[in-house]
């Protein structure tokens, strides 16, 4: 051993190196840590003094001749006896000492447990490289040295192996466990994530038509019995970037300010359109469908203001009077539903609904009628309403004739009425939510 001695400063200087465990005026104890990686390095070839210089060591301080004999000591110490043989044994054997040889199978199994130490210790060196130090200097995120430990531990039989490797990367070992426990849930979670999904996507498109989190909550509720949290099935909405088609502002369209009554018939609705009467209050309006090459359909409705419900409909290639007209006709004819007593028509100020000819007909029939103000479509805002959502949710433009689309419109009443369930009606569909009405 060297007898130079180390003066306070030294001991100071000393001290401040991770891989000092302790430090006298005339020894300095090393870390067990500090002399596996040494054995590692210096079986990669490298000269003891350069393994003392990467690991922060003075060798102006610590001398030459002490370096060599901590170098031949720990290469005798692993010769003979492995990893186990690096331990600082001044306090582990401290007892009385063994008084029998070890067994046969004793030495195999002490063997292969430093056998197999050595392997890991070896492997984690060679994976972290440089990543090593930066470990122990905070640069490297903690959880790339976990993963590597678990790879490397994932078939090892001794449980200690994770505490000597997370000793050796500078990581803790309940951050370790922690790490994997963590690891466990989100893979639990992401499973169950999927499962949600499926669920989800079943909703969404359930007859071929896509919704939002709304719909998709009470078609799930009423049709599947499945119950999920709106928010939770935002979220997973947002996570598989299941998307809903948003009806965009018309930029063109601008709002008129009404100065003055309607002089042919006055306003009776005044937006009191949620009268809780089915059958009394009917929205009526024409909007256009172009479709195939060029071409202009034609679509008249008649909306239960109360329940949603269309309540008649009327396709047509022509935008004459007759379009209205016939509208009126199926309202009338259809038997599935009974009008209230004081039902009446509200429309907007269309060449349509102020022809005297239409008039004549509403008043043979018994049906009240009242207009929206000029330029005001708030008026008979959840008749315009319906149309926005129809035309979000169907793909009329890539129909080629016109039976085509015809029949792509009534199939979208049908579901609208039967299988679209809405938020504003206690989560029910249109016709649901009517026989309640009618019920009550």
């Amino acid at each position: 051993m060297s007898k130079k001695t180390f003066s306070e400063q030294d001991i100071e200087i000393l001290s401040k190196n991770k891989y000092v465990k302790n430090v006298s005026e005339k020894s300095i104890t090393y870390t067990n840590e500090f002399k596996i990686h040494f054995i590692a390095e210096y079986n990669n070839k490298k000269l003891p003094r350069n393994i003392f210089e990467e690991a922060g060591f003075d060798i102006n301080i610590i001398g030459l001749k002490r370096i060599k004999c901590a170098s031949s000591r720990w290469r005798t110490a692993y010769k003979e006896n492995g990893v186990l043989g690096l331990d600082d044994t001044r306090r582990k054997n401290s007892g009385r000492p063994r008084q029998r040889e070890l067994t046969k199978d004793e030495l195999i199994a002490k063997q292969n447990a430093e056998i197999e130490y050595l392997k890991a210790e070896v492997e984690l060196l060679k994976k972290l490289e440089l990543h090593e130090r930066q470990v122990r200097k905070g640069k490297l995120v903690a959880t790339k040295a976990f993963t590597l430990i678990e790879r490397i531990t994932k078939d090892s039989k001794f449980n200690s192996l994770v505490s000597h490797l997370c000793s050796i990367a500078g990581v803790s070992r309940s951050g370790y466990y922690r790490f994997l426990n963590n690891k466990s849930i989100k893979i639990k979670q992401a499973n169950i994530d999927l499962s949600v999904r499926d669920n989800i996507l079943k909703a969404f498109n359930y007859k071929g038509y896509k919704k939002g989190s709304r719909s998709i909550k009470m078609l799930l509720e009423n049709e599947f019995g499945i119950t999920y949290n709106r928010k939770r099935i935002q979220r997973i909405m947002r996570k598989y970037n299941i998307v809903c088609p948003i009806r965009k502002a018309n930029p063109y369209r601008r709002m008129a300010k009404a100065t003055k009554e309607h002089r042919v018939v006055p306003n009776l609705l005044n937006r009191n359109f949620k009268q809780e009467v089915a059958g009394k209050v009917l929205l009526t309006d024409i909007t256009y469908l172009p479709y195939g090459n060029n071409q202009m359909a034609y679509l008249s409705t008649i909306k239960d203001a109360s329940t949603n419900e269309i309540l008649a409909h009327n396709l047509s290639n022509n935008i004459t009077l007759d379009i209205a007209i016939d509208t009126i006709h199926k309202l009338m004819n259809n038997t599935k539903f009974k009008l209230h007593k004081d039902a009446f028509i509200h429309s907007d100020q269309g060449a349509h609904y102020t022809s005297p000819r239409f008039q004549k007909l509403l008043k043979s029939k018994n049906l009240g009628q009242s207009m929206s103000r000029r330029g005001n479509c708030w008026d008979n805002a959840p008749q315009e309403s319906f149309f926005g959502h129809m035309k979000d949710e169907i793909n009329y433009r890539s129909c080629t004739t016109f039976e085509e689309l015809k029949g792509i419109i009534d199939n979208y009443i049908n579901y609208y009425n039967n299988y679209r369930y809405q938020w504003n009606l206690k989560r029910l569909t249109p016709v649901k939510y009517r026989n309640q009405l009618l019920a009550a």
